[in-house]
């Protein structure tokens, strides 16, 4: 589990693909002790959870190795991913770590389009389109995670929702480089995906009852 603060930004030294390109492998160099970092260990990609395969320090930074499937690369942007792409990062959250963001699994849903950037004083708002079985999950002040990153939603309308962003963000992320057209990875609010799911099996019960 994860909360959607970014801790570092890490960037793509090699990408091998494998499995008639069905399965990359890639080095991710960051700045974290890689004496934390065991084999095994889940850090989250631009809001991807992965796996960590090795792990080692090369010119003063660390490195890790993931694999990204095929369902990662079906369902997210990792399948435009490629040397020198700039990842938003978070280590897996232990217990007694600070809530502060909003519960994230690291299963990223799907797409989402910059439709327009607005800056405004040093932040930014950005306005966004998705799927339409993702937007029914998208509410006013609700959270959403978009590249690994905890939102606050600001207004919806239809499939498009927009989003707020203070300068912190823009400087501690990859927020900063958005422009419209662009695509993000999506991972609704789980709340959301619950308390859906929990009125449609109402809904369900009321019916055959």
């Amino acid at each position: 589990m994860f909360t959607g603060i970014v801790t570092d930004i890490g960037e793509i030294e090699s990408v091998t693909l494998t499995a008639q390109n069905r399965l990359h492998r890639l080095r991710i160099l960051c700045h974290y002790d890689q004496g934390t970092i065991a084999d095994g260990a889940s850090i989250a990609c631009n809001g991807a959870c992965l796996t960590v395969v090795a792990s080692g320090v090369a010119a003063g930074l660390t490195w890790f190795d993931v694999d990204v499937g095929a369902e990662t690369l079906d369902v997210t942007t990792a399948k435009h991913w490629s040397v020198g792409t700039r990842l938003n990062l978070e280590r897996a959250l232990k217990i007694g770590d600070e809530l502060g963001g909003h519960i994230v699994a690291g299963h990223v849903d799907g797409i989402a389009t910059i439709l327009t950037r607005d800056d405004q004083h040093g932040m930014a708002r950005f306005e966004f389109s998705t799927a339409p079985k993702l937007a029914r999950f998208i509410a006013v002040k609700g959270s959403v995670t978009l590249d690994g990153v905890s939102l606050t939603v600001n207004s919806v309308r239809n499939e498009a929702f927009s989003v707020l962003t203070i300068p912190r963000t823009l400087d501690l992320t990859t927020l900063g480089d958005w422009r419209p057209n662009s695509e993000v990875n999506i991972e609704v609010d789980l709340m959301a995906r619950y308390a859906a799911r929990l009125s449609e099996m109402t809904c369900v019960s009321s019916t055959e009852a």
